[in-house]
């Protein structure tokens, strides 16, 4: 399951509740070339890799999607997302739109969901309520996310984080409607994996 969305409309917290609620989900642990913040942890939140070493795994086909985002490349490493897979867990992407259609493209069945903030107005606020960027990163971040927003209709879904607990509920809705699906049913037992 991909989850796309502007930063700061609530992905990430998105998925952190959906990992708490499922024992069977799995998040997609992606490599990166930005710094470590002080509460990350290599393996955990990120696979942090200097450029040099980025570009070679790229040249290696070590990643089933990558992209270069704000200034710092991203990309899910292909062994952990089959390992995964081969485990029978649902698992989770946070990835912005190219590598969604990079993962849609690779796994036709992954089910995308586009999250989309209130307004803008709620996003900028957002934003700045983190404290992490300054005016010039937030004002950046947003004319990315209006680019963004106006990519949603190449997603299967599309959520409004308005009450996180209903975006949640609804994020559960769609994945229980897709392991009902026949197709899923016939080609991997798909539906087993949703209860727990």
């Amino acid at each position: 399951m991909v989850i796309s969305a502007p930063s700061g409309a609530g992905k990430t917290t998105i998925c952190r509740e959906l990992l708490k609620n499922h024992k069977n989900f799995r998040m997609s642990i992606s490599a990166t070339t930005r710094p470590k913040s002080k509460s990350e942890r290599q393996g955990r939140d990120y696979f942090f890799l200097s450029n040099r070493d980025f570009e070679t795994k790229i040249k290696k086909g070590w990643f089933v999607e990558w992209a270069k985002v704000y200034d710092h490349y991203y990309g899910t490493p292909i062994e952990q997302l089959e390992k995964k897979l081969a485990q029978k867990k649902v698992v989770l992407f946070d990835i912005d739109i190219q590598g969604s259609q990079s993962i849609k493209k690779s796994y036709p069945d992954a089910v995308t969901i586009f999250i989309l903030p209130p307004s803008i107005p709620a996003l900028k606020q957002r934003l700045r309520s983190r404290r992490r960027d300054s005016m010039v990163e937030i004002d950046k971040r947003l004319a990315h996310a209006l680019k963004e927003i106006e990519m949603r209709t190449k997603y299967d879904y599309t959520v409004i984080n308005k009450d996180l607990n209903l975006a949640v509920s609804q994020v559960e809705s769609i994945l229980e409607a897709e392991s009902l699906k026949t197709s899923r049913n016939a080609a991997n037992n798909f539906g087993m994996l949703i209860g727990g």
